[in-house]
């Protein structure tokens, strides 16, 4: 193959990144002033204390599966459209969960924020 050049292939978003890179030097993030440090300090501490109950819901609800196993060993013989009611539990039930339990902390967290603004 003697005469094919070469070419890299990157994402635009990398491309972009590395054009301002070598056009205007090193970025350097933003500094706050000494109020707006504050604020974010004190907003990232609410939220994360906020991320608690969430996060102790999604590790019941994913460690709490295999226990409703253990205690209702029947759940293998039931079935639901020829599946066995056990499968759509792991398979379908997290998923709604997972969704409203993201949606319920982006509520909160916006709520914070907008609280303090």
């Amino acid at each position: 193959m003697p005469g094919h050049k070469r070419v890299a292939v990157m994402s635009p978003q990398t491309r972009l990144a590395l054009s301002r890179r070598r056009a205007r030097g090193r970025w350097r993030v933003p500094k706050l002033d000494a109020e707006g440090e504050s604020r974010a300090v004190h907003l990232h501490r609410r939220q994360l204390r906020l991320a608690v109950a969430p996060l102790v819901l999604l590790f019941a609800g994913i460690l709490g599966l295999p226990l409703v196993f253990r205690l209702f060993p029947g759940l293998d013989t039931v079935r639901l459209l020829g599946i066995p009611v056990s499968w759509l539990a792991l398979a379908v039930l997290p998923y709604p969960a997972l969704t409203w339990l993201a949606g319920w902390q982006l509520r909160r967290a916006e709520r914070t924020e907008d609280e303090r603004a």
